[in-house]
């Protein structure tokens, strides 16, 4: 499993950790019902049964509902390009079990767009009337940062001092397969950086020796000095928001209300960082559908 992971190298960490998962939870499974225990004696059919299982039980003992289709096409994924990396590991002939097997089909779920009140409480944080100064200034910064430039929060999450050129209003992030990209910052996510950085003295800690800590100085941190997390961030904004808000949410809003403004979808790819145009293109569907809505809602004769 470990050298399977290693190979990943194109691959986020949470990318390899969920696929680390998908082929452990399918190992089990196998072993339990098929007793299999060694990866050349599985077959098609029971990766067709597996997915059969999935399709019918909850991920959880408490949740309320069966597996997502897009977890499920997540899972053979990933069973595929593990049996893709063992044949090129082996030196015998081994069947690769997942060749001509299909995931459940299903249309995928329209990403949640943010409305102007959701926002604007984000933004504002308006009834944390006792918050101290420099969370509010480090908490507004990390909303303008998401929703002003659209990043992933694992990119927010790993931004230094040196990612952000403040002079000509842009920041370097490191994307998903480890890509570069300059995404561009608005005035407001400026004076939102700059007003965190006249506070964020306060929380700095020591920086401690050696060749690693030297060359990372994280742009937030929390309470402790650590760099943020992922949660750390989830927290942030459930603090902040009227109702419960994901980080990719203002991600999703950034995207679409550029859509919606007459932005080229090209250009959208480029500023969200995806490698495929047909990822981008689900904000086509959104916009669409918010135009409708305006419509049917303004039009006398809709």
């Amino acid at each position: 499993m470990e050298e399977f992971i290693t190979s990943l190298t194109a691959m986020s960490l949470n990318t390899q950790s969920a696929y680390r998962s998908d082929v452990e939870l399918f190992a089990q499974w196998v072993s339990d019902e098929h007793d299999a225990h060694r990866p050349d004696v599985v077959t098609r059919s029971m990766v067709k049964q597996y997915l059969a299982f999935l399709t019918n039980t909850k991920p959880t003992e408490n949740a309320k509902g069966t597996h997502a289709k897009r977890t499920i096409a997540r899972k053979l994924a990933a069973l595929r390009r593990y049996y893709s990396w063992r044949l090129r590991q082996s030196d015998k002939k081994i069947e690769n079990p997942t060749v001509g097997v299909r995931a459940p089909s299903g249309e995928g779920r329209l990403p949640r767009i943010l409305n102007a009140d959701q926002l604007d409480a984000l933004l504002t944080g308006s009834e944390l009337e006792d918050e101290p100064v420099w969370r509010s200034a480090r908490d507004v910064a990390i909303v303008e940062l998401l929703y002003g430039s659209g990043l992933r929060v694992s990119e927010l999450c790993t931004l230094d001092l040196a990612n952000i050129d403040v002079k000509n209003k842009a920041a370097s992030v490191w994307g998903k397969g480890s890509k570069e990209r300059r995404v561009p910052l608005n005035e407001p996510t400026v004076a939102a950086i700059d007003l965190w950085m006249n506070h964020r003295h306060e929380l700095a800690v020591a920086t401690p020796t050696g060749s690693t800590a030297q060359t990372r100085n994280p742009l937030f941190f929390n309470e402790r000095g650590k760099q943020l997390t992922p949660r750390d961030v989830r927290r942030i904004l459930d603090r902040r928001s009227i109702d419960p808000t994901h980080p990719h949410a203002l991600r999703h809003t950034f995207a679409t209300h550029l859509l919606d403004n007459g932005a080229d979808l090209r250009a959208v790819q480029e500023l969200l960082g995806h490698a495929n145009v047909v990822t981008t293109q689900r904000y086509t569907h959104v916009s669409k559908e918010r135009l409708q809505s305006a419509y049917l809602s303004s039009h006398p004769r809709a």
